[in-house]
């Protein structure tokens, strides 16, 4: 029988120690895991057509693992938006609050960063799973307008108000003016997840133009020269 020396040196020299730290940032790390594979899939599928087997599968983890953090497929989506939107918008509304250019360039660089940051990105698809399933989902519609929608024109909104008062800009309707100026950006965006894929190359107008053109009619229609 080994003396209670030995036993204590052989379990000193097991390399156990390694194993919690490594098992702590592997579960530290699921959860972004999860939600990685869960806005492919969303993306890709939908929300009716994705599976929380196959986010499971794609994040390397089991089934009962993913309920551990998102009790079903509507929170799972609901923390997408949350990890890679809201973020986005938050920070859309920190560059504006501290931007002291004139209102017309803030209005330039508004849309286009939104462009590359959403328009461009993946994260267009999730517009695009929300506008096509609404219908059948409406409480997602109701998040993604309260935690999407309704502060993206909020942050557009502040430039206009702000050039209002600055008399940069002539009086309009600030309400309707920001979903009618968005409109356009959000359906290319969604456009381009649907139809351009199916389409031969050229078939849109280059994203540059396209902007470029956008902004100079939203300018115009803030100008007193109307």
């Amino acid at each position: 029988m080994p003396s209670p020396a030995s036993a204590a040196s052989t379990a000193a020299d097991r390399p156990q120690a390694r194993h919690p730290r490594r098992w702590s940032r592997r579960k530290d790390a699921r959860p972004g895991e999860l939600l990685d594979a869960a806005l492919d899939l969303f993306v890709d599928k939908g929300f009716a057509g994705t599976r929380l087997d196959d986010v499971a599968a794609r994040a390397g983890v089991s089934k009962g693992t993913l309920y551990l953090y998102y009790a079903n497929k509507e929170e799972l989506l609901k923390a997408v938006v949350r990890a890679n939107l809201v973020p986005l918008i938050d920070a859309f509304a920190g560059e504006i609050r501290g931007s002291d250019a004139p209102c017309a360039e803030q209005l330039r660089r508004f849309f286009r960063r939104w462009w590359e940051v959403v328009g461009a990105t993946r994260y267009a698809g999730i517009a695009k799973l929300v506008v096509a399933e609404s219908g059948n989902f409406p409480e997602l519609a109701r998040f993604f307008q309260e935690e999407v929608i309704l502060p993206v024109m909020g942050v557009l909104g502040s430039i206009v108000a702000r050039g209002i008062e600055r008399g940069e800009f002539r009086t309009v309707d600030v309400e309707a003016s920001v979903p009618l100026w968005m409109s356009p950006l959000v359906l290319r965006a969604i456009w381009e997840h649907s139809i351009t894929p199916c389409c031969p190359p050229g078939f849109d107008v280059p994203i540059d133009r396209f902007l470029d053109t956008h902004l100079r009619y939203v300018l115009r229609s803030l100008s007193d020269e109307n």
